[in-house]
């Protein structure tokens, strides 16, 4: 598993890292022993950077993860968790009193004095774009409370805002291969500026498992059915914001271009890790088989597995897919 530095925090984290949104809750039920065998099976895999925020099953999944390293001193294991989803997302929320309470809840949760890195959970514009909340920021980072900030953000403007400023760590956005608009500012100006990204709903909610068909249905507290149109959240968060029977088709085009034994959700990661500018790519798992398959996917990153993978190839189709089936819907929004 690759290694790859955080920003300027002097931290590493792997070039494929574990989102825990499906530990906490939106994807159906996980127990604590399966969410464990989870985070088991990932580091035990090279996996160094567990994704997680205060809202995933309302502090859930951060407690899950603190429990797991609490068994297992000297880890290695940064945790990135988010805040400011505990009330609504108008820019008068974002206050510092809040900003304290969150993180001081997420220490608790996670049974640490200091949070590895604390990213704003898709904030309004305003907040991105405010001299206040860097301030704010800045002073839990001076009183301990955090060891380093980022930013997960729904649009490219907005990682764009984010990446100028001077003491971001890391912006987090939606990249996949069915969202390419990161590849045309965003990657270069993080690279260029020492911010690490972290590609987050990298198979496009499972869409680019290749498992799914346009009659496959999904539990009532399953976000891909209750938020396919953004009924509660934004709506590039489910599916990339991807029609679902364009999505099928699609991911059925970009997994007849692989070779034999080769499977698409590997691939898909190992292409987003491949891109120049990506830090880690953080897909979920709700078992252990996903989170083994997730791991190994690091495996075409370093030309191992015995395939005969074209990066370069497959490269080609996603573009060709891209900008016939998707870029007129898709580009535009975010």
């Amino acid at each position: 598993m690759q290694q790859r530095a955080l920003g300027r925090t002097g931290r590493t984290v792997s070039a494929v890292g574990l989102g825990t949104w499906q530990l906490g809750a939106d994807w159906g039920a996980v127990t604590e022993d399966e969410a464990q065998a989870v985070l088991a099976a990932s580091t035990e895999r090279g996996v160094t950077l567990f994704d997680t925020a205060d809202v995933y099953g309302d502090g859930r999944s951060e407690s899950l993860i603190g429990r797991f390293l609490a068994a297992r001193p000297g880890h290695g294991i940064t945790v990135a968790t988010k805040m400011g989803r505990r009330r609504e997302q108008e820019p008068e929320n974002y206050t510092p009193e809040n900003f304290r309470a969150w993180t001081d809840r997420s220490r608790r949760n996670l049974g640490v004095d200091t949070l590895d890195l604390v990213q704003l959970h898709c904030p309004p514009t305003a907040v991105i774009e405010a001299d206040e909340t860097y301030d704010a920021l800045d002073a839990l980072v001076a009183d301990g409370a955090i060891a380093a900030y980022g930013v997960s953000v729904e649009t490219c403007a907005q990682a764009l805002a984010a990446i100028a400023r001077p003491n971001v760590t890391n912006v987090q956005i939606i990249f996949n291969p069915f969202r390419l608009k990161p590849l045309d500012a965003v990657l270069p100006a993080a690279a260029e500026a020492g911010v690490a990204i972290f590609a987050r709903v990298p198979l496009a909610s499972g869409l680019l498992s290749g498992r799914y068909t346009a009659q496959t249905t999904f539990a009532a507290d399953d976000h891909r059915t209750y938020n396919r149109h953004g009924e509660a959240f934004d709506r590039g968060e489910t599916f990339s914001g991807v029609d679902f029977e364009v999505g099928v088709a699609a991911a059925a085009e970009l997994a007849a271009a692989l070779p034999e034994g080769v499977s698409l959700p590997a691939v898909a990661l190992a292409w987003i890790a491949s891109q120049p500018g990506v830090t880690s790519v953080i897909p979920g798992a709700r078992n252990v088989g996903q989170a083994e398959s997730n791991a190994a996917a690091a495996a075409l990153l370093a030309g191992a597995g015995g395939t005969d993978f074209d990066v370069a190839a497959f490269d080609r189709v996603v573009h060709e897919v891209y900008d016939r089936d998707l870029r007129e819907a898709i580009h535009p929004l975010w």
